[in-house]
């Protein structure tokens, strides 16, 4: 999904003309995507003379490190509030057991949109 690198946007406008959905719109002189509209057509990505329009995939590593934190966050918490030591590794299973959730779930949205072609 697309995201704009605030830092590179010069705010020229061209994405918001060229987005066929209009779902691109300007924010304090920088562009911003309503992703709820967004169909993910990749024009945006195209016209940007700044390269501005990045992927979401430059964004992995810091999500796993923020995925990472919060989980060493709930833990501390658990053992904090929870008040033994034991729920420390309660809630880092907890947590493994939501993100291998989460992996099978996008493991098998791929497979039904692969029946889509």
């Amino acid at each position: 999904m697309p995201w704009v690198d605030k830092d590179k946007c010069v705010g020229c406008e061209i994405c918001v003309e060229e987005c066929p959905v209009g779902t691109i719109f300007i924010k304090d002189e920088k562009a911003e995507i309503d992703m709820s509209g967004c169909i993910r057509c990749g024009i945006c990505h195209n016209v940007c003379p700044e390269d501005a329009v990045r992927h979401d995939s430059e964004k992995i590593p810091d999500k796993i490190k923020a995925n990472v934190m919060e989980t060493k966050k709930s833990m501390d918490a658990c053992e904090k509030y929870l008040k033994d030591e034991n729920e420390r590794q309660k809630c880092l299973n907890r947590m493994i057991k939501h993100f291998k959730s989460e992996k099978i779930i996008a493991e098998k949205t791929l497979e039904g949109m692969e029946t889509l072609n």
